[in-house]
């Protein structure tokens, strides 16, 4: 009795369409295969698309329904669905446009999740134009964003310059906390800071990939690497972006955090308001306060899965809270 006839999805070696087979048998499967790819029976065998396993009579048995299988020819090989994606890969430098094609016509028939996840990821990065720096060369960048912004590393900066004024904003409002005999000097040193972080032009240049100093916080053509868990050396699950590459990663990126390591609500502001309340006659350290609230001092950049939003229980250092008051010297 002949077995039942099953439904495989068929494919042969290097081209992305699929050809739906029913079989009872693998050798019928392999000749139906053959007639319809145009290749010859003698030397073609059957594999599998995931890895590559060839099939043998008890293996093609054991398969359930609508399995993806290579035909392959004679002297063919296939060593699972990493050779689409080398494949890929190995034309990308000279032919971008058609591995963007490619990916998405393996994408449209592809069912597997994690398959379509790495095609999806593959289509998304080769889409970059990454090393566009002007709104006429990558305007599709800029969408969404006031006109007044013409090139990438101008919005980036005013980015990051908002996230600073915020702070210095939060600086200012708990001034109606601070003791009233002490409010007079804590607004001298929000005074000082105001004026340091206009001096550095609120230190936007964290963001700006053209600017030397942005070298702490990212690499080579403006790639952030998540910084991890405030105690943690790395970020354990390795995030990374590139904000200049494209429209979606641009709009992600403002979803990561600056993470105050120090914190800036619990501990820094809090400490800033009692050491002018207590400092009897000292002088308050105050730019060590603007290191730890606009600085990568205690900033880091991360990604938002990562940010602890639970007390990070570290206070400020007590012995640089105040400093020595200069000496004038009279000369007589």
């Amino acid at each position: 009795m002949a077995a039942p006839l099953r439904p495989f999805r068929l494919r042969g070696r290097g081209s992305p369409r699929k050809f739906g087979v029913a079989a009872g048998s693998l050798r019928g499967l392999l000749r139906k295969g053959c007639q319809l790819l145009q290749l010859p029976l003698a030397g073609s065998r059957l594999c599998l698309y995931e890895d590559g396993t060839e099939l043998s009579d008890s293996y093609f048995r054991a398969l359930p329904p609508d399995t993806e299988l290579v035909l392959l020819g004679p002297g063919e090989t296939w060593r699972g669905c990493a050779t689409d994606i080398t494949g890929l890969l190995a034309v990308f430098s000279k032919q971008q446009e058609a591995v963007v094609a490619a990916a998405r016509a393996l994408l449209s028939g592809e069912r597997a999740p994690g398959r379509q996840k790495l095609l999806a990821d593959l289509i998304h990065n080769l889409s970059e134009n990454i090393l566009a720096e002007d709104k006429g060369d990558d305007e599709k960048w800029f969408e969404g964003l006031q006109s007044r912004f013409k090139n990438k590393s101008s919005y980036m900066r005013y980015s990051c310059e908002s996230r600073i004024r915020s702070y210095m904003k939060e600086v200012s409002s708990f001034i109606s906390n601070v003791d009233p005999t002490a409010r007079d000097a804590y607004k001298g040193i929000m005074d000082l800071m105001s004026d340091k972080l206009k001096s550095v032009k609120y230190n936007g240049c964290y963001f700006d990939r053209r600017e030397e100093a942005a070298a702490r916080l990212c690499t080579a053509e403006g790639w952030f690497s998540c910084q991890g868990p405030f105690d943690s050396a790395d970020c354990p699950c390795k995030h990374s972006i590139n904000p200049y590459s494209n429209r979606e990663s641009r709009i992600l990126f403002s979803t990561w955090n600056l993470d105050h390591i120090i914190e800036k609500k619990r501990a820094v502001i809090p400490e800033l308001a009692e050491a002018v309340k207590t400092r009897d006659g000292r002088e308050v350290n105050w730019e060590y306060f603007y290191q730890l609230l606009f600085t990568v001092d205690n900033l880091k950049l991360v990604h938002i899965a990562c940010h602890k939003k639970t007390n990070h229980n570290l206070s400020c250092d007590k012995s640089k809270i105040y400093r020595k008051r200069k000496q004038n010297h009279k000369i007589s």
